[in-house]
């Protein structure tokens, strides 16, 4: 993506974002009823995470990348905002081949497996409400990116238990954006008791992430010429739009 493009993008993220946060900030917690559950101040989620890679990170790397993610946070005075950390995991290409153990014992094989993966963490600042059985909901949030490649190998007969890694090359990336999404509840506690699980709602939600340069590897990147590993390295902006799908729990 060109320069003027992601500025553009930027200000409309950021303008959106804060848009949505003003108009949080007028909006009253949610009434209590007798009987029913009290607000729900904490919240987890789990997702499903797909990861498409944009601009000219997409042209080098050339696969979308598949993971999950992990959520958890917190809602003031049961307010609308929702402030948390959220830890994401995608991998992006994996290779797997079968070597000798040893050139003097043949007979015996291993599995050598190669990962190219990216771990993303953020702090995530969200307008949603706390009521109802549909609640959209806008956020904003900023982190990091960390993107490696990772070799390991492992006894092919046993389960593929791991013998032994190495990371053959990482470098990080800082990572900011906004996204949406929206919670259906599925259940909801109705004793009024103030403890354990309150609510399940299933969870969408997409986002664009800018990502700055970094340096990285494709899947199969890795040439061994006599003996000495070559690595075909690529150089970009790291932009992600990703998609997740999911279940969140509050307490």
């Amino acid at each position: 993506m060109k320069s003027n493009a992601r500025k553009r993008l930027t200000a409309v993220l950021i303008s959106s974002t804060t848009f949505m946060l003003t108009v949080a900030s007028f909006s009253p917690a949610p009434a209590q009823g007798f009987g029913s559950a009290a607000p729900s101040k904490w919240q987890t989620s789990l997702q499903f995470l797909v990861g498409v890679p944009q601009g000219q990170f997409n042209t080098n790397v050339g696969n979308n990348g598949y993971g999950f993610s992990v959520l958890a946070g917190y809602a003031p005075q049961a307010s609308s905002f929702i402030a948390g950390v959220e830890l994401g995991y995608l991998n992006y290409g994996s290779q797997s081949r079968f070597e000798a153990f040893n050139p003097n014992i043949p007979e015996v094989r291993i599995k050598v497996d190669t990962d190219n993966s990216i771990l993303l963490a953020h702090l995530v600042l969200r307008v949603q409400p706390n009521a109802g059985t549909l609640r959209p909901y806008a956020e904003g949030l900023g982190g990091l990116n960390y993107l490696f490649t990772r070799s390991s190998i492992q006894d092919a007969g046993s389960l593929n238990r791991e013998l032994a890694s190495t990371t053959n090359f990482d470098d990080t990336a800082w990572s900011y954006g906004a996204g949406g999404g929206l919670m259906l509840r599925v259940y909801q506690k109705t004793n009024g008791i103030r403890r354990g699980l309150q609510e399940v709602l299933i969870d969408v939600r997409a986002r664009y992430l800018i990502g700055t340069e970094a340096e990285y590897l494709k899947k199969g990147p890795i040439q061994n010429q006599n003996g000495v590993l070559v690595y075909d390295v690529q150089k970009s902006e790291t932009d992600l739009l990703t998609y997740q799908l999911g279940a969140t729990l509050r307490f």
